[in-house]
Protein backbone atom coordinates (compact mmCIF):
# COMPACT_ATOMS: atom_id res chain seq x y z
CA UNK A 1 0.00 0.00 0.00
CA UNK A 2 1.19 3.53 -0.72
CA UNK A 3 1.59 6.32 1.82
CA UNK A 4 -1.42 8.02 0.24
CA UNK A 5 -3.48 4.82 0.59
CA UNK A 6 -2.38 4.36 4.19
CA UNK A 7 -3.36 7.94 5.04
CA UNK A 8 -6.75 7.57 3.37
CA UNK A 9 -7.47 4.26 5.12
CA UNK A 10 -6.25 5.57 8.48
CA UNK A 11 -8.36 8.71 8.36
CA UNK A 12 -11.47 7.04 6.93
CA UNK A 13 -11.40 4.59 9.83
CA UNK A 14 -10.36 7.02 12.57
CA UNK A 15 -12.85 7.66 15.37
CA UNK A 16 -12.40 11.35 16.06
CA UNK A 17 -12.48 12.31 19.76
CA UNK A 18 -14.78 15.31 19.18
CA UNK A 19 -17.33 16.47 16.62
CA UNK A 20 -14.96 19.32 15.68
CA UNK A 21 -12.19 16.82 15.00
CA UNK A 22 -14.58 14.77 12.86
CA UNK A 23 -15.25 17.82 10.66
CA UNK A 24 -11.49 18.17 10.16
CA UNK A 25 -11.19 14.40 9.48
CA UNK A 26 -13.80 14.64 6.72
CA UNK A 27 -11.93 17.57 5.17
CA UNK A 28 -8.66 15.59 5.16
CA UNK A 29 -10.38 12.57 3.60
CA UNK A 30 -11.95 14.74 0.88
CA UNK A 31 -8.55 16.31 0.17
CA UNK A 32 -6.90 12.89 -0.10
CA UNK A 33 -9.68 11.66 -2.39
CA UNK A 34 -9.28 14.69 -4.66
CA UNK A 35 -5.48 14.94 -4.69
CA UNK A 36 -3.19 11.97 -5.40
CA UNK A 37 -0.26 14.27 -4.46
CA UNK A 38 -1.79 15.26 -1.08
CA UNK A 39 1.09 13.66 0.83
CA UNK A 40 3.78 15.76 -0.87
CA UNK A 41 4.94 19.28 -0.10
CA UNK A 42 4.41 20.06 -3.79
CA UNK A 43 0.65 19.79 -3.27
CA UNK A 44 -0.36 23.42 -2.91
CA UNK A 45 -1.80 25.12 -1.06
CA UNK A 46 -2.62 22.18 1.26
CA UNK A 47 -0.72 18.98 2.03
CA UNK A 48 -0.66 16.42 4.82
CA UNK A 49 2.11 16.36 7.40
CA UNK A 50 2.76 14.07 10.36
CA UNK A 51 3.84 14.88 13.90
CA UNK A 52 4.36 13.31 17.30
CA UNK A 53 3.77 14.47 20.84
CA UNK A 54 6.46 12.95 23.09
CA UNK A 55 5.31 12.41 26.69
CA UNK A 56 7.63 11.65 29.58
CA UNK A 57 7.53 8.14 31.05
CA UNK A 58 5.56 9.45 34.05
CA UNK A 59 3.18 11.50 31.82
CA UNK A 60 3.99 14.78 33.62
CA UNK A 61 6.08 16.47 30.90
CA UNK A 62 6.16 16.86 27.12
CA UNK A 63 9.28 17.13 25.00
CA UNK A 64 8.98 20.07 22.59
CA UNK A 65 11.16 21.67 19.96
CA UNK A 66 11.76 25.37 19.48
CA UNK A 67 11.28 25.43 15.72
CA UNK A 68 14.05 27.35 13.95
CA UNK A 69 11.83 28.91 11.28
CA UNK A 70 8.67 29.52 13.31
CA UNK A 71 10.51 30.50 16.50
CA UNK A 72 7.80 28.77 18.55
CA UNK A 73 7.61 25.60 20.64
CA UNK A 74 5.90 22.65 18.94
CA UNK A 75 5.66 18.88 18.98
CA UNK A 76 8.04 17.15 16.57
CA UNK A 77 6.91 16.74 12.98
CA UNK A 78 7.01 17.78 9.40
CA UNK A 79 6.64 16.75 5.80
CA UNK A 80 6.28 13.20 4.62
CA UNK A 81 9.25 11.94 2.62
CA UNK A 82 9.39 9.62 -0.43
CA UNK A 83 10.60 6.68 1.72
CA UNK A 84 7.67 6.91 4.15
CA UNK A 85 5.09 4.15 3.76
CA UNK A 86 2.69 5.07 6.59
CA UNK A 87 1.57 8.25 8.31
CA UNK A 88 2.57 6.80 11.67
CA UNK A 89 5.98 5.89 10.25
CA UNK A 90 6.47 9.44 8.97
CA UNK A 91 5.54 10.84 12.39
CA UNK A 92 7.95 8.46 14.14
CA UNK A 93 10.76 9.30 11.70
CA UNK A 94 10.25 13.03 12.30
CA UNK A 95 10.19 12.59 16.10
CA UNK A 96 13.35 10.47 16.04
CA UNK A 97 15.24 12.84 13.71
CA UNK A 98 14.25 16.00 15.56
CA UNK A 99 14.55 14.74 19.15
CA UNK A 100 17.51 12.36 18.92
CA UNK A 101 15.46 9.75 20.81
CA UNK A 102 16.07 6.37 19.20
CA UNK A 103 13.82 4.04 21.23
CA UNK A 104 10.41 5.62 20.68
CA UNK A 105 7.40 3.36 20.14
CA UNK A 106 4.59 5.27 18.49
CA UNK A 107 0.92 4.62 19.10
CA UNK A 108 -0.25 4.12 15.47
CA UNK A 109 -3.68 5.72 16.08
CA UNK A 110 -3.82 9.49 15.47
CA UNK A 111 -4.81 11.62 18.47
CA UNK A 112 -5.49 14.96 16.78
CA UNK A 113 -5.80 16.63 13.39
CA UNK A 114 -4.75 20.26 13.00
CA UNK A 115 -5.06 22.41 9.92
CA UNK A 116 -2.94 25.55 10.06
CA UNK A 117 -1.30 28.11 7.79
CA UNK A 118 2.48 27.92 7.55
CA UNK A 119 3.75 31.34 6.44
CA UNK A 120 7.41 30.29 6.30
CA UNK A 121 6.58 27.65 3.65
CA UNK A 122 5.65 30.42 1.20
CA UNK A 123 2.49 30.79 -0.81
CA UNK A 124 1.25 29.97 -4.25
CA UNK A 125 -1.72 30.26 -6.57
CA UNK A 126 -4.12 29.10 -3.84
CA UNK A 127 -2.73 31.40 -1.16
CA UNK A 128 -0.55 30.52 1.83
CA UNK A 129 0.48 26.92 2.42
CA UNK A 130 -1.60 24.96 4.93
CA UNK A 131 -0.37 21.89 6.74
CA UNK A 132 -3.03 19.28 7.32
CA UNK A 133 -1.21 17.77 10.27
CA UNK A 134 -1.96 14.27 11.58
CA UNK A 135 -0.71 14.01 15.14
CA UNK A 136 0.34 10.92 17.08
CA UNK A 137 1.64 10.28 20.60
CA UNK A 138 4.51 8.32 22.11
CA UNK A 139 5.92 7.89 25.59
CA UNK A 140 9.68 8.30 25.97
CA UNK A 141 11.70 5.83 28.03
CA UNK A 142 12.47 7.04 31.56
CA UNK A 143 16.19 7.41 30.75
CA UNK A 144 15.67 9.22 27.43
CA UNK A 145 18.33 11.76 26.42
CA UNK A 146 17.31 14.19 23.70
CA UNK A 147 19.40 16.20 21.24
CA UNK A 148 18.86 19.36 19.21
CA UNK A 149 18.56 18.86 15.44
CA UNK A 150 19.37 21.30 12.64
CA UNK A 151 15.67 22.18 12.45
CA UNK A 152 15.51 23.33 16.08
CA UNK A 153 16.90 26.12 18.18
CA UNK A 154 16.30 24.09 21.35
CA UNK A 155 14.61 20.93 22.61
CA UNK A 156 13.30 20.65 26.14
CA UNK A 157 10.94 19.02 28.59
CA UNK A 158 7.97 21.13 29.72
CA UNK A 159 5.47 20.40 32.51
CA UNK A 160 2.11 19.58 30.96
CA UNK A 161 0.49 22.34 33.02
CA UNK A 162 3.14 24.99 32.14
CA UNK A 163 3.55 24.79 28.36
CA UNK A 164 5.47 27.59 26.62
CA UNK A 165 3.21 29.76 24.46
CA UNK A 166 0.21 27.58 25.41
CA UNK A 167 -1.59 27.68 22.07
CA UNK A 168 -5.07 26.09 22.45
CA UNK A 169 -4.17 23.55 19.73
CA UNK A 170 -1.12 22.34 21.69
CA UNK A 171 -3.08 22.28 24.95
CA UNK A 172 -5.73 20.12 23.27
CA UNK A 173 -3.04 17.85 21.77
CA UNK A 174 -1.54 17.27 25.21
CA UNK A 175 -4.94 16.47 26.71
CA UNK A 176 -5.82 14.09 23.88
CA UNK A 177 -2.39 12.46 24.03
CA UNK A 178 -2.67 11.89 27.77
CA UNK A 179 -6.16 10.43 27.34
CA UNK A 180 -4.86 8.09 24.63
CA UNK A 181 -2.00 6.69 26.72
CA UNK A 182 -3.97 6.54 30.00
Amino acid sequence: MSLHGDALDSLRGWSAPTSEQDVVRRRYVAHLEARPDAMTRECRPDHLTASTLVLSADHTHVLLTLHAKARRWFQFGGHCEPGDTTLAGAALREATEESGLADLVLDPVPVQLSEHAVPFCGSGPGGPVHHLDVRFVTVAPADAHHEVSDESLAVGWWPIDALPDPDPDLVELVALGLARVA
